[in-house]
């Protein structure tokens, strides 16, 4: 399919990865026009405030494909709150690529983009929290241990997605997505 016929899907998708390659603030129009095999006239087309638009539609097509992996299996009702976390640390390995694709938050909290979008990430980042610690308190844990264990789950995922990256390899990534369940579930620990 020609470059200019393309579907948005795959614009975003391309605007991603660029994204994910090169940070906000790293993502020239040269850059971005490369990625999508579109010139400069077509991606405003598209985007008609420019990188910013982009950004902006990267992080809710993000923000839905997260949604839709990450999430909506923590919100199910059919399964107890172990199973729910597993489908959530499947979903997890799904949306990382196994730890080798660059976190957008991470990306986009900091430079000129974490001006922008900071405060919409920062939302995003409190209710993964408080959905993790909703879904670890029904499970038996008490409310502020909850939290905590959440706020932790988030710093170890965090963590080992950098781990991964620089070492090429997806285990350390692996290993924390696989142990999240028991991290939040396990007994101990009363508020």
């Amino acid at each position: 399919m020609p470059s200019s016929a393309l579907p948005k899907q795959e614009v975003l998708d391309r605007l991603m990865a660029a994204f994910r390659q090169f940070g906000y603030d790293g993502a020239s129009l040269a850059r971005l026009s490369k990625a999508t095999g579109l010139g400069r006239s077509s991606l405003y087309h598209y985007f008609p405030n420019g990188k910013e638009d982009m950004a902006a539609a990267v992080l809710a097509n993000a923000g839905a494909r997260f949604e839709e992996m990450v999430l909506a299996p923590l919100r199910a009702e059919d399964a107890p709150p172990r199973e729910r976390l597993a489908r959530m640390a499947t979903g997890l390995g799904a949306f990382y690529a196994d730890g080798s694709a660059a976190c957008l938050t991470d990306l986009f909290a900091i430079g000129d983009a974490g001006t922008l979008f900071r405060q919409r990430i920062g939302s995003r980042i409190q209710a993964f929290i408080e959905l993790l610690a909703a879904v670890a308190a029904e499970g038996g844990i008490g409310r502020e241990t909850a939290e905590q264990r959440a706020e932790d789950a988030l710093i170890a995922i965090q963590g080992a997605l950098v781990l991964s990256r620089g070492l090429t390899s997806p285990e350390p990534f692996r290993r924390v997505v696989s142990e999240l369940p028991d991290r939040l579930l396990a007994p101990g620990d009363a508020d």
